[in-house]
């Protein structure tokens, strides 16, 4: 009876979610520790059989730092975006593109799945350009050149569309060229929350390994359940959201005033953490609204 109550109080939810599109960005512990990516596209495959047609967005920072560790490169990080220079990008690229993509794909078959591996590059999905970064010093303001690190110019979801609509999962990399030719590298939250509004997605989920929004970066147990977008703007103005969340909270921004109904930022490594987010009453992270 337990099972039973479980599929009634999902009933609701997988009615109103039946044939509208999620883009979930994969970061986390859930790129570096199989077990959690395992269980985390098992419950993407779930959605994915409800009705759901999902995007995976992935990330692989964790992965890129250890393999310029490895090469004996120290990674060197300005408000969480990676300085890039061109060595840099050609190992971003060999660990995104060539490794966590095709684990990814990999993963979903091996469950039943139909994914397709993308790169920003593909079908023209991402024009990117050069992202610099303005910072007040001293009264005055100076420019900060990241490398080889992008920011979305353009998204065409062309090719989204044609995959999802013949029953296909997209899987896509964050990395893109802009129209010159130029590779660059672009946060994995960036391009899930560009890729969300361009495609008009019904949610955004970014899977992270925090709870969700804090009002004490210190104290977990902080956990904001829901927050409104000028509420949460606020808080990144005052400068209470900090490190790696600032551009997920940039990213949420950018798909709600995009046109994207709601947006999650829960903890990936929780087991089930997407089908506890959806599919309850309670939820177990952050859900932002318009």
């Amino acid at each position: 009876m337990e099972k039973v109550q479980v599929l009634v109080e999902a009933l609701p939810y997988i009615k109103e979610f039946y044939g509208s599109c999620m883009v979930i960005k994969i970061g986390g512990h859930a790129m570096v520790n199989e077990t959690i990516l395992e269980s985390t596209i098992k419950d993407i495959l779930l959605l994915y059989f409800v009705g759901i047609k999902p995007i995976v967005v992935h990330g692989g920072g964790p992965e890129i730092t250890e393999k310029m560790e490895k090469l004996g490169i120290k990674p060197k990080f300005v408000d969480g975006l990676r300085v890039t220079d061109k060595e840099t990008m050609e190992i971003v690229e060999m660990v995104l593109d060539g490794k966590i993509n095709s684990k990814i794909v990999t993963t979903f078959i091996k469950y039943g799945g139909r994914a397709v591996g993308l790169s920003g590059k593909d079908g023209l999905l991402i024009i990117a350009r050069k992202k610099l970064i303005k910072k007040k010093k001293n009264g005055r303001e100076i420019v900060i050149d990241l490398g080889y690190v992008g920011e979305t110019e353009y998204v065409n979801p062309e090719i989204l569309k044609i995959l999802i609509d013949h029953g296909y999962i997209p899987v896509v990399s964050p990395v893109a060229t802009d129209l010159e030719g130029n590779t660059y590298n672009i946060n994995a939250d960036i391009v899930a929350g560009n890729i969300a509004a361009a495609i008009k997605a019904k949610k955004l989920i970014m899977l992270t390994d925090v709870p969700g929004i804090l009002s004490d970066v210190k104290d977990k147990s902080s956990l904001i359940s829901k927050i409104k977008v000028d509420e949460l703007e606020k808080m990144l103005n005052e400068g209470k959201i900090v490190g790696g969340m600032i551009p997920k909270v940039e990213a949420v921004l950018k798909a709600l005033k995009g046109g994207v109904e709601k947006a999650h930022i829960i903890d990936g490594s929780r087991e089930h953490a997407i089908l506890l987010e959806l599919f309850t009453r309670e939820g177990i992270g952050t859900m932002i609204e318009p």
